[in-house]
């Protein structure tokens, strides 16, 4: 297929036929920014200035900081789905305590004989039911390397198994929304069960160390706030690299017209169960990050509440956008933490409140506002309309004329 050809199946798609960032430099640069002084001021001021000193930050302070960004990153695979490939998962909440178990299940095997029970190879918990031996399941979790592994690699593995079955399938919209949901509620109540071998509904918790580190040093919370940092900003730059390139490009023109898509010839549902594994992976690394921080993983994390949850960060934030779907995460989390202790009862109608109140008026979310200020709306794609540089006089008078201008799916490779 020449480049000629190609060019023109691209403009029928609504994609650009030069390659154009996907979202503005400049706010890339201010994510980084932002980020490096957070971090930075954040482990000057916990482990150099004096608990006397008011710049001093606490411990508690910098956990809470690391617990943000593994929820940032978290909004940012929902966003990478949701806002760039129209696809409304409320399940992603499974992949992310997924990740979590695996961290959990290593952190788990490294307290040994220092347990309740003192046993060096059963945790306590299996020790509390009776089990004699170690489950098949758990050998190899010893090892960091292979937990990091697990962590990537179960939750990217259910993801390529319910997204090929799903979208194979062909289903969209609401009812693919509705199976994700069933997905993450069937794994809550699984893990519920203490024969699953996992630690019941009390799950897993009384970490001691990691990697030789103490897991209640400072320098070891500071340095797991750093690497979730920097995971983070790869995570971000890794996904607009992705979806920017032709690959990307598709995703977007499957996200407006699916069907239009497939008619040229693209095996749509290949590139959305790749995006989905994708997604999938980058959840499961937030949740093996966030463990070790917050010292525990319990079934909870597989509520469907707290994928819901997920919707709004991005949604607040601005979807289509991935530096919004950070902001948005850090935003409603911040007001989460202070409205908790001021209104604790009142804090879930004020999220369903915010909600609402973003989908009628903040479409495009704080970003999206923001962005309408300075007047630069054409920097970033929208996530409601086809980021086509044709005008759409002449997109229509191609598509009239499709047949005449296509040489057939044959030549298009997928």
């Amino acid at each position: 297929m020449t480049s000629q050809t190609l060019s023109k199946k691209q403009s029928l798609l609504g994609i650009p036929v030069k390659r154009r960032s996907l979202l503005s430099e400049r706010s890339s640069r201010w994510l980084i920014c932002i980020t490096g002084l957070i971090v930075l001021y954040a482990a000057i001021g916990n482990l150099l200035i004096p608990e006397s000193s008011m710049f001093h930050v606490t411990t508690h302070t910098v956990t809470l900081l690391g617990k943000y960004l593994c929820y940032a990153l978290l909004a940012l695979s929902v966003d990478v789905i949701w806002g760039y490939c129209g696809i409304l998962s409320l399940g992603h909440g499974a992949f992310f305590a997924l990740g979590g178990y695996g961290m959990g299940m290593y952190l788990m095997r490294q307290i040994g004989s220092r347990g309740v029970y003192g046993d060096p190879l059963l945790p306590d918990f299996m020790v509390f039911l009776n089990w004699t031996e170690l489950p098949w399941f758990w050998h190899g979790f010893d090892q960091f390397w292979f937990a990091i592994l697990m962590a990537m690699f179960v939750p990217g593995l259910l993801a390529f198994v319910f997204g090929y079955l799903a979208f194979r399938s062909r289903v969209t919209g609401v009812y693919l929304s509705i199976m994700t949901q069933a997905l993450t509620y069937a794994l809550m109540l699984a893990f519920f069960r203490n024969e699953m071998g996992f630690g019941g509904n009390n799950g897993m918790t009384d970490f001691k160390d990691i990697l030789g580190f103490n897991l209640q040093a400072d320098s070891t919370r500071v340095s797991l706030f750093v690497i979730t940092a920097v995971t983070l900003l790869g995570a971000y730059f890794l996904s607009k690299w992705l979806l920017s390139s032709k690959f990307g490009r598709v995703i977007v023109a499957v996200r407006d017209s699916e069907d239009r898509s497939r008619f040229i010839g693209y095996r749509t549902e290949r590139y959305k169960v790749w995006l989905f594994v994708y997604s999938a992976i980058l959840a499961g690394i937030a949740g093996a990050l966030y463990v070790p921080q917050v010292g525990i993983i319990n079934p909870g994390e597989f509520a469907p509440l707290n994928s819901i949850e997920l919707v709004v960060w991005v949604a607040v934030g601005g979807r289509g956008t991935l530096y919004g779907a950070i902001a948005g995460a850090i935003l409603v989390n911040f007001a989460k933490t202070r409205f908790t202790g001021i209104f604790p009862e009142a804090w879930l109608f004020a999220l369903g409140g915010l909600f609402v109140f973003v989908t009628i008026f903040l479409p495009k979310g704080v970003v999206g506002l923001l962005e309408r200020w300075r007047g630069a709306k054409d920097d970033i794609p929208s996530s409601t309309s086809a980021p086509a540089t044709l005008d759409e006089s002449d997109t229509i008078n191609e598509q009239e004329h499709i047949s005449a201008r296509l040489d057939g799916p044959s030549g298009v490779t997928s």
